[in-house]
């Protein structure tokens, strides 16, 4: 399984050409302003995504989405939104796994149990 995670400090964000070929490919609309970038999935009514400053945040796409992936190996750097250095990263499809991070740098841990 591909699973996209932040490798540098900073933390996880898009460009905008990646929150557009991303939108593109999902059919979403997608607009742009001065002051915030914001797309949606058709209906209106739908799950709305709201941008500030070109950031997408880490809950606001699976990490393992196939556009995004895609987006991330196609574009490279130009994917990267302001202090990320995004790669994809192989998990085996049998592992249960997480996104660990600190002060914005991620990494694949895999799950483990915990008793307290």
């Amino acid at each position: 399984m591909k699973v996209v995670i932040n490798s540098d400090y900073g933390g996880f964000g898009l460009s905008s050409e990646a929150m557009e070929f991303i939108a593109n490919r999902k059919g979403w609309n997608y607009q742009i302003s001065d002051y915030y970038e914001r797309w949606w999935e058709p209906p209106l009514n739908s799950l709305e995504y709201n941008v500030f400053g070109g950031q997408i945040w880490d809950l606001d796409l699976p990490r393992t989405d196939r556009d995004l992936v895609e987006c991330i190996e196609l574009l490279g750097d130009k994917s990267w939104g302001r202090n990320a250095a995004l790669k994809v990263v192989i998990v085996p499809d049998e592992v249960e796994w997480h996104i660990q991070e600190q002060d914005g740098r991620e990494w694949i841990a895999e799950d483990h149990r915990t008793w307290m």
